[in-house]
């Protein structure tokens, strides 16, 4: 059979041009490759997805929806061939804070405005720009999610009654601890073993994931020995419907999407970095390269379908997707298998499912709070004892005490203001003049400036991007270095790879106060961009195009022939080499 499978993908732009397969060749050489990893995904991804939903505040079978709808999309319309997309932990507390705020039916709108955020920034090619987000941030916030993850499961653990779901962090710790009365010995029990068979099921079983087998054999151990004494997902939520869910149109209202923008926003971004970063490590993984633009299409696409079937938001996640590869998958197919094998089995086993206690399900959770929380990578950046390490710490604690809407914009901007200072210190305004050879050396110790420097021309070299963060800086820094006037003044500025507007008013303004004291401007060096900027805004031309040289040499020349030469016959400096010419009257340019 010679036509593809995929043609009609093909032609669409849609799938990428590796997985153009022949059907037979796809079942003799890939089918049983991705059915073996996709089996592997949907076993470990099933009880994630309830578990993620419930600590999300919501019914456990939206976390299926999820997973068996966004895998499936962000499979076929996503940039990464192995990212595994679902509900994940990085979720939880911005979730939970929606459902406890704005209630469920508006998390569904938040998730959809979150999927049309995505599909924007991938157009707008916005997924390179994702990761120059600091590390500092990032482990910031994970972590400080991390720990609410864990925190919030302490009460299921216990088995506690009468609390109530809270956003903040201190309100959760507060009621547990006045509701440590209630703590229920036989849901202790079931969460203790949960917890303990998922430790050591690795070592005696390697494949088996820990996660189930957990859930299975304390499900089995409470429903035999103590039926009726632990919380369970029927007697909590009424059960898992085994059947196919219906399509709901939110109701979109403009109040709504006001109210919910910023929500979304947060949704948005967290979902970006999240998958972005597994898409990262499955390149590192396998050695092949995601688009990142095309995948937070596929991943705003997967966000605006799962609302309308309940699910809640998704975006990748890096131990799915890393179990999808390290279980052999071959294309994108596998996650469609996992996906299908969810969808199976929840029709299958929905009755079964509602047997799970809650407290088999606290366990599952805290370890991949645990895992999320790369407490090595932030001991690391705390021992750094640099900027980095404030920035993690106040993302940290604002995610911890105050809410994730909150972390993620004020860890952004802390991370924009970092970048900006950092770029600003590249900027660096020197004097230089001559050696001995010629070449042009920074002139560092003021107090040889008499010595060294001439008294007619001065020169400036000028190193880094001139932009607003720079700006007053760059100004400063010319300024201040100016002792007394020269009669020429030659700025170079080869080094410098962009100047913005605010870069290009504190040009102006420097030229245009050296101009006033009768001071000569000459430029050299000016290429690329900054010739283009100045051009554009006129600085070019109040500069004067025949003061403006391709090289340093060729404005020294200029300059030579332009100054004082009666000045010249009495320096005894002998800066330039054609100075004892001049005092000949006669010049041989370079």
């Amino acid at each position: 059979m010679d036509v593809s499978i995929f043609a009609a993908f093909e032609r669409g732009f849609i799938m990428p041009r590796a997985i153009r397969v022949p059907l037979k060749r796809y079942f003799t050489r890939f089918f049983k490759k991705d059915l073996l990893s996709g089996l592997t995904v949907g076993v470990i991804s099933l009880p994630l997805a309830m578990a993620f939903a419930i600590a999300s505040g919501v019914n456990p079978e939206y976390g299926i929806y999820t997973t068996i709808t966004a895998a499936c999309l962000v499979a076929l319309f996503g940039g990464s061939k192995y990212q595994v997309a679902g509900p994940t932990g990085a979720f939880i507390p911005i979730l939970l804070s929606i459902v406890l705020t704005y209630g469920y039916e508006n998390l569904l709108i938040a998730g959809f405005l979150s999927g049309i955020i995505l599909i924007v920034m991938g157009l707008l090619d916005m997924g390179s720009l994702i990761k120059f987000i600091p590390r500092s941030v990032t482990i910031g916030f994970t972590a400080g999610i991390a720990v609410n993850i864990f925190t919030g499961q302490i009460a299921n653990f216990l088995g506690l009654t009468g609390l109530e779901r809270h956003e903040s962090f201190l309100a959760t710790m507060n009621d547990i601890i006045i509701h440590l009365g209630t703590t229920n010995p036989y849901s202790t029990l079931t969460a203790t073993i949960c917890f303990v068979i998922i430790l050591i099921t690795p070592r005696f079983i390697p494949k088996m994931p820990g996660s189930l087998a957990g859930l299975v054999i304390s499900t089995l151990i409470a429903s035999l020995f103590f039926p009726n004494d632990v919380s369970t997902i029927a007697s909590t939520f009424g059960g898992i419907p085994s059947n196919l869910p219906q399509i709901k149109i939110p109701v979109f209202t403009l109040d709504k999407l006001e109210q919910l923008f910023r929500p979304a926003l947060t949704i948005a971004i967290l979902g970006a970095i999240e998958s972005l970063m597994s898409a990262v490590v499955a390149d590192g993984m396998t050695g092949t390269r995601h688009n990142s633009n095309r995948e937070l299409i596929g991943q705003g696409l997967a966000n605006m379908v799962t609302p309308l079937l309940g699910g809640i938001p998704a975006t990748g996640a890096i131990a799915r997707t890393a179990t999808n590869i390290k279980t052999g998958a071959a294309t994108r197919y596998s996650i469609v298998i996992s996906a299908l094998f969810v969808l199976v089995t929840m029709l299958v086993l929905a009755p079964y499912a509602g047997l799970i206690p809650l407290a088999s399900m606290a366990p599952v959770l805290m370890i991949v709070a645990y895992n999320m929380s790369e407490h090595h990578a932030f001991i690391g950046i705390l021992k750094v004892r640099s900027l980095s390490a404030g920035v993690l710490l106040i993302t940290f604690f604002l995610t911890v005490l105050a809410n994730l809407t909150v972390a993620v914009e004020i860890g952004l901007l802390l991370a924009m203001m970092l970048f900006v200072k950092r770029m600003s210190e590249i900027m660096v305004v020197t004097q230089v003049v001559p050696d001995e050879e010629n070449n042009l050396v920074e002139l560092s110790e003021q107090d040889e400036l008499a010595i060294q420097d001439c008294p007619q021309i001065s020169i400036f070299s000028i190193e880094g991007p001139l932009f607003f963060g720079a700006a007053q800086m760059f100004s400063h820094s010319i300024m201040n270095t100016i002792h007394y006037d020269p009669k020429i003044i030659i700025l170079r500025m080869s080094k410098v790879p962009l100047i913005d507007i605010t870069g290009e008013n504190h040009l102006r303004t420097i030229i245009e106060n050296l101009q006033k004291k009768g001071i000569l401007v000459l430029v050299a060096g000016l290429s690329g961009q900054p010739e283009k900027k100045l051009r554009t805004t006129g600085l070019y031309d109040k500069i004067g195009s025949n003061l403006i040289f391709p090289h340093t040499s060729n404005a020294i020349s200029y300059a030579i022939e332009h100054i004082n030469k009666d000045c010249c016959r009495i320096c005894k400096k002998d800066i330039f080499k054609d100075c004892l010419l001049l005092e000949k009257d006669t010049f041989i340019p370079k």
